[in-house]
């Protein structure tokens, strides 16, 4: 299902000037070292999700997504949500969560849930600090999509962030690092 929609409803608001000019994604954090905990409410289990309550209890994927608003996907990252989306389950089966992290609101993040049918827990951080701390980089309204797996015991083992020549990462690359 490709969304064609033209309504750019709630697209201007202050996380898109917060965010409009542009800044590269940074490699400031560094294989190996453990990943900036945070605590985030997910709209898909409706329930707060801390990072750091999954350290030594199995890995994890951060997916960090690029949704303008609940009607207005980045190109290049609404097939990675579909994709990682339809593999949920795969990951699941191997003990790996998947953390889908987005800078829509809770009320857009409920209607990206409903319509996209997301199995996976989508975290909501409108304020995008989480995106910051980790340095994926904003542009034109919106924080950069990146990836990180992360070990059972909550160290960086991956980490993609995006370009224009390989915006996101493939599934079976994630699974090749956990």
């Amino acid at each position: 299902m490709m969304l064609t929609s033209t309504d750019f409803t709630g697209l201007i608001n202050r996380r898109f000037f917060q965010n409009f000019l542009p800044i590269p994604a940074s490699n400031s954090l560094a294989l190996g070292s453990v990943a900036p905990d945070f605590s985030l409410p997910d709209i898909t289990n409706n329930r707060t999700v801390k990072l750091s309550d999954y350290r030594n209890q199995q890995p994890i994927v951060l997916a960090f997504t690029r949704i303008f608003t609940e009607k207005q996907y980045c190109p290049f990252c609404y097939p990675h949500i579909i994709n990682l989306n339809q593999n949920y389950e795969r990951f699941i089966e191997q003990g790996i969560e998947v953390l889908m992290i987005t800078s829509t609101d809770a009320k857009q993040s409920q209607i990206v849930v409903r319509d996209l049918g997301l199995k996976m827990p989508l975290l909501s951080n409108p304020d995008c600090r989480v995106f910051r701390r980790y340095h994926t980089g904003q542009a034109l309204g919106a924080p950069l999509p990146a990836q990180f797996v992360l070990d059972k015991t909550g160290k960086i083992q991956y980490k993609h962030l995006f370009s224009f020549f390989d915006h996101n990462a493939k599934f079976d690359k994630l699974l090749k690092f956990l």
